[in-house]
């Protein structure tokens, strides 16, 4: 299974390490979607970005 996430805020104003997470995840404009696994890994980065980003079932 997959997990479809999508950038939906800007990475204006955030921390460097938020930053950096939406990066390892592939994101960097808004709008960008990208397919992630769906394991632990994942699930604790998108938590950290969890107000800036959508996130479905792929």
């Amino acid at each position: 299974m997959a997990l479809k996430v999508k950038l939906i805020k800007s990475l204006n104003g955030c921390t460097e390490p938020q930053i950096a997470v939406a990066h390892s995840l592939g994101l960097r404009k808004v709008g960008v979607e990208k397919i992630q696994p769906d394991n632990d890994a994942t699930k604790g980065k998108i938590n950290k970005i969890s107000h800036l980003v959508e996130v479905t079932e792929a």
